[in-house]
Formats: C-alpha cells, structure tokens, sequence
C-alpha cells in the first residue's frame, strides 16, 4: 500500500473564534489514484476523517487498513482515491506546538472542517466526494459535512458518533482532562518548558472512557497490571503529546451541535456506532431517531461480541467495514434507497 503525503498551506484562514492566522497548514494522505470522468472532475475520491489526538495514519493501521484498502475490499485501492487529512491541530497540520503555543486561537469543529473543504476542493480540485466518513471526532464532523456542504458528497457514514452537543460522560471527561493540565502548576498557563506530567493523568482519563468494559477487565486483573498500564500510559503521553495541543484538541468540540439542522443533510447517511460505547451512549432509540430527521438516513448498532472494545471498538474494522460496502451499494447510480 502506497501512501503519499503533503501539505498545503491555507491563507488568511479566519477561525469562528475571530482570530485570523496569514497561513495555516493543512497536512494530508493519499492512496490510491484518483479517476476522471470526460469534464474532468474526479468520481473516485473517499475522505476519511480521525478522532481526537489523532491523525490521518489512524485508519493505516493494520486492524483498520487490512478490512477497508486490500484487493476485494470496501475501499479497494485499485478503484478508490482515499484522502486522509490531518485534522486542524493534529499530527501534521498546524497546532499549537508549533511555535505559537498558548496563542494558537482555539480552533472549534466548523474550522477542522472548513480547512479539510478548502483541501478537497480548492487544492485537490475535487467538486464531488464518493463517500466523507469518519470515527469518532471524524463521525462527528462527517454530520458537519453533510450540513455545511450538502452537495459536495454522494454518501456519509458518521461512526462512533452521536449528532448532538457533547454532553454527559463525554463532556465530563473532556472537562476533567483540561482541567487536570490547566491547575498543574508545571503547566505554567500554558507557557511551560517542558511537558507537564499532568498530559499523562490527562490521557489515562481518555483511555479509561475509551475501552470497552469487558475489555479492560481482561487486561487489568491485578494492582501490578494496573500500575504498569497506568505508568506506561503517562509515559507515552509525556513522550508524545503536547498539553497545549491536547487542550485544544479536547475543547474544539465544545462548538459542536448538528442536533438541530439534521434536516438539512440530503446525501443518503448511515450512520454507525457501537452498542458497548460508553463515551456515545445510543441507548435503544438515540441515534435512531436522529437518522429518522435525514431524509435519506439510517442507523446501525454494532452488538458487543468478539473484538469490541468500546468507544475504540472503531479501529477494528472487522467490525464495520462491511456497512462501509452498504453505503457504497445503496449510493450506486440507479441505487438510491429512500
């Protein structure tokens, strides 16, 4: 599999906060090759969209690459042009750690998405996605997608991701973690000169929403084991993370709400979670009464078995990858289901 990376660079790029930076950077993957019709415009190209702290390299790995990318599967390389962006404030694209630190503006989901259309349509040329999905704070911002760019794609599949403001469990973690950081005293308002120990407590709280129950419960089966999990994930937190950017990261979502224009979506939507999900808890009828406000919407709920893993139950795509082939056939020419 054959990946290539870029970036592009976004002028005067204004953020709904009111801050305007002269150029952000916006960084991206691509595999596969893109396809033309006789006017030019590219007919093939699917954009995958990752969650939080996150990046494009999220759906690379081979428990999500092996079902979606191979010969015969869903997104089959030999027929897909798969773009991957690095979300606003993640991996590649600009973030606080940059240099700007605690000046970076506070960037929310309208910006993220903003800078992933000016990528597909202004730097890529693209007019008219095949497929926009995404897991977690990608599922999120695919709900976005269809509501503020309706007629930019054929087909949307949110996974992991409920279309209303955050709230319960998932408001109380985020708030937690940024606060965990912001009262470390090393975190210094933002102005520290080396990584506060705080990110590590900051991601341990985001693993522990995270994995499933049942999952946990087969990996921590004693104070030894919990120990060693908690100190290896803080280690790597500090290694690897920013608490800027992991602020950030966190607090972006606090501008998201679709609940209330999800009439305004008119590409067929299937939308994806996962029964054991206790970060988007779909209950009997949550998601399903969302789906029921899009004119071409429905709802699956993947039942625990075998390989899930909560919220995180989004990287094994053993689990989903085959309504991914659902969408793409509902979504056919001479195949649209009401």
């Amino acid at each position: 599999m054959q990946v290539s990376e870029a970036h592009v660079t976004l002028t005067d790029f204004r953020f709904t906060c009111g801050d305007t930076l002269a150029a952000v950077t916006q960084n991206y993957r691509t595999l596969g090759t893109p396809r033309r019709a006789a006017d030019g415009d590219v007919v093939n190209a699917v954009l995958l969209l990752h969650g939080t702290t996150g990046s494009g390299t999220q759906f690379l790995i081979p428990s999500t690459a092996d079902h979606l990318f191979g010969p015969g599967r869903p997104l089959d390389l030999a027929s897909h042009y798969v773009i991957l962006p690095d979300a606003l404030g993640h991996g590649g694209s600009s973030k606080p750690s940059d240099g700007l630190g605690n000046r970076f503006p506070q960037y929310g989901y309208v910006d993220i998405v903003t800078a992933q259309h000016r990528l597909v349509t202004e730097h890529l040329g693209i007019r008219t996605l095949r497929l926009v999905a995404g897991t977690s704070m990608g599922g999120m911002q695919t709900w976005m997608w269809g509501q503020m760019y309706p007629d930019t794609m054929r087909a949307l599949m949110p996974i992991a991701a409920l279309p209303q403001r955050v709230r319960g469990r998932n408001l109380l973690y985020r708030r937690l973690l940024i606060d965990a950081i912001r009262t470390d005293p090393a975190y210094r308002d933002g102005a520290y000169d080396s990584q506060p120990r705080s990110v590590g407590l900051a991601f341990n709280i985001f693993a522990l929403l995270t994995h499933g129950v049942p999952a946990l419960e087969r990996a921590i089966d004693s104070i030894a084991t919990a120990d060693a999990y908690v100190q290896k994930a803080a280690d790597d937190a500090v290694r690897l993370q920013d608490a800027n950017d992991t602020i950030w990261e966190f607090a972006a979502s606090f501008d998201y709400d679709p609940s209330a224009r999800l009439s305004d979506i008119t590409a067929p939507l299937l939308a994806v979670n996962f029964e054991d999900d206790e970060v988007n808890p779909s209950g009997p009828d949550v998601l399903r009464d969302a789906v029921e406000r899009v004119a071409r919407g429905r709802a699956v709920i993947v039942p625990t078995g075998p390989g899930s893993d909560g919220h995180l139950s989004l990287k094994n795509a053993r689990l989903w990858a085959h309504h991914v082939r659902e969408i793409l056939a509902w979504t056919t020419d001479g195949h649209h289901g009401s």
